[in-house]
């Protein structure tokens, strides 16, 4: 067990910090807003919230208490900016803090399905790279592994930053995946498309032609 240990919100808005530092960097740090938005989307989050600004204003407050986060102040802004330091906190890389991440968003995950939610974040090639960091992090007390739900094989993995953050008794639901659409199918979409881009491209020279543009 960790010696500083978050509230559900803290872990959420952790989880939110570190993920949008990673996937849209050109977007991180967060305001206050946008930590909101991330902390409340439908996808990629377990459970679903409803969180309020004031909400979130504290937790915030909070993970900067806790050195987890800190404020950021941009010369000529008045809006204040929120940056994760798990990496610091916690002595991590990218990579480990990405998986730890994945936990606090959305719980207790088996290897498979959280290799394919890391991967967004920090690439993830093979379950055995996902392995090792997870020992790494079972290692320093920061993940632990649980049993398998009845009727399932695999092992699941949650961090215990937050142990309470979710239930132990069920999974998330699983996100629809996209339908895989047949080879064939797709050169003959292509082809489509290729012949409607012609046909525009020969309407657009003719007004031009009509118009005396060269």
């Amino acid at each position: 067990m960790t010696a500083t240990q978050l509230n559900s919100h803290e872990a959420r808005v952790l989880g939110v910090l570190i993920e949008k530092a990673l996937t849209v960097p050109d977007q991180y740090p967060l305001s206050l807003n946008a930590a909101t938005n991330g902390s409340n989307q439908k996808n990629n989050r377990w459970p679903v919230a409803d969180y309020t600004e004031a909400e979130v204003h504290v937790a915030l407050q909070g993970l900067v208490m806790k050195h987890f986060a800190g404020r950021v102040v941009s010369a000529g802004s008045r809006v204040d900016k929120y940056r994760h330091t798990a990496n610091e906190r916690l002595g991590f890389d990218d990579a480990h803090v990405a998986v730890l991440a994945e936990l606090l968003m959305r719980g207790p995950q088996q290897p498979g399905e959280l290799r394919t939610r890391v991967e967004r974040m920090a690439p993830t090639a093979t379950l055995e790279v996902l392995q090792q960091r997870l020992a790494r992090l079972i290692e320093k007390g920061y993940v632990k592994r649980i049993e398998a739900l009845p009727g399932e094989r695999a092992e699941r993995y949650i961090q215990t930053l937050c142990p309470d953050a979710h239930p132990l008794d069920s999974a998330a639901p699983v996100a629809a995946r996209p339908v895989a659409v047949p080879r064939a199918d797709l050169e003959a979409r292509v082809l489509t498309l290729e012949n409607r881009v012609a046909q525009l491209e020969g309407k657009l020279s003719d007004l031009l032609r009509q118009l005396g543009t060269p």
